[in-house]
């Protein structure tokens, strides 16, 4: 049992909202500087995080929601699990935690100066060890229901590539086996996995790719664009071949769909956020083919954008469902002109000429719909403020966040 925190300590957090405000990134990247500084615990991060910014920003965004809402943290409740769900991800231990608070409150202590006074210093090291614990509490079960699970495990599990496809352009599957042959755990639709893998001349590299097949008690595949000066999606597609082992954490994440199905979802993407939503169209196609039919399920619409034909993925999947009435789909192609598209329209898939927008988006979708968001971070902060001018309520829009929270909005509310 957690002990909640006293009045005192949290009058004192949340009379340090402003200062957050005003030095947050700038606390966040000195404690970040501390951490990586231990060869052990760096490894534990994804190193282009730290070179573009973005991890130092997404903590003090966390660590911002945490002290607005200190009093009434059930409003954290997504935050916490979208944490807790990327730590067991990435194998974080409860032995990992001291050395972050140390490296927060030297942080703290550092930037604030003077400001720093022994009372604030004292509320941050009782709050920031109220939420380590909630985390561990949170983290023990995760572990607990991976390892418990029928072809269940903890921690890092070698899998082996068994088969390697190019699904467009840009974009390679890798259907992962585990090594030792046994199966492997049920994942939800939507979901991810964790790797440790090690670049040659780059170390160990940690990364989180969502699982683009349906739950099969075989294996999982992962579907990777080769990123512009990716490291690891660079080694993935170069170097990587059939038979190449690599560490596997079990599934985790909750961007999943609800189950049953009641409201009509959407399946809003660009580029390569479509992987956890291949993974949702091949289980409703698995149902069918197992005698489920289309209207036993809640009506789907999958709604995609690329660049060009050669760019999407999966497109031969998405017609066949289309075609079978199991889904609607719409395919939008940013950089083909209109009378070049003629070809890739099918029975059930609509294309269209330009980028998917709100407002197409609102007027083309059932009103009570369950909105699932993947893509570039520009695309879905696009989508989010467009839906909610339309009058979308928040509770009925979910998205996934590839990498840290960069708003807000992405620290409380990301799946």
């Amino acid at each position: 049992m957690v002990t909640p925190l006293d009045d005192k300590t949290r009058a004192t957090v949340t009379a340090c909202v402003p200062a957050l405000e005003a030095h947050g990134v700038a606390i966040t990247t000195e404690m970040y500087k501390r951490l990586l500084a231990d060869p052990a615990i760096s490894a534990l991060f994804n190193s282009a995080h730290q070179k573009n910014g973005s991890q130092p920003t997404a903590l003090a965004l966390a660590v911002l929601a945490y002290a607005r809402n200190i009093n009434s943290l059930d409003q954290l409740g997504g935050m916490v699990e979208r944490i807790a769900e990327k730590h067991v991800g990435l194998n974080i231990l409860p032995e990992h935690y001291p050395h972050v608070g140390q490296a927060l409150l030297g942080a703290i202590a550092q930037v604030l100066g003077d400001a720093a006074t022994p009372e604030i210093m004292d509320a941050w090291a009782k709050a920031y060890g109220f939420l380590a614990d909630v985390l561990i509490s949170r983290e023990s079960e995760i572990y607990k229901a991976h390892e418990t699970a029928p072809g269940g495990w903890a921690g890092w599990r070698p899998f082996t590539i068994q088969n390697r496809t190019a699904e467009s352009a840009l974009v390679t599957s890798f259907e992962l086996v585990p090594t030792d042959g046994n199966p492997v755990m049920a994942h939800k639709p939507g979901q991810y996995l964790s790797f440790s893998l090690t670049v040659p001349g780059q170390g160990n590299q940690r990364r989180n790719y969502s699982i683009s097949s349906a739950p099969n008690g075989r294996s999982y595949r992962i579907s990777v664009r080769r990123a512009e000066k990716g490291l690891v999606s660079g080694w993935l597609h170069d170097s990587a071949q059939v038979g190449t082992e690599v560490q596997v954490s079990a599934p985790a994440g909750s961007f999943t769909p609800p189950s049953p199905q009641s409201a009509p979802i959407v399946l809003l993407s660009a580029g390569v956020g479509l992987t956890p939503f291949i993974a949702m169209l091949e289980a409703r196609a698995a149902a069918a083919a197992h005698g489920c039919p289309a209207s036993a399920h809640a009506p789907l619409q999958y709604i995609h954008g690329t660049d060009t034909p050669q760019t999407e993925a999966f497109g031969a999947l998405v017609r066949d469902l289309a075609a079978k009435g199991a889904i609607k789909a719409d395919v939008f192609y940013t950089h083909s002109p209109a009378d070049t598209l003629t070809a890739q329209a099918t029975p059930g898939t609509t294309v269209h000429a330009g980028r998917i927008t709100p407002d197409w988006v609102r007027a083309n979708t059932p009103a009570d719909a369950l909105y699932y968001l993947c893509g570039p971070e520009c695309f879905m902060q696009d989508m989010m403020t467009g839906l909610r001018a339309a009058g979308v309520p928040e509770e009925r829009l979910r998205r996934e966040v590839f990498g840290p929270a960069t708003t807000l909005d992405d620290a409380l509310n990301a799946a």
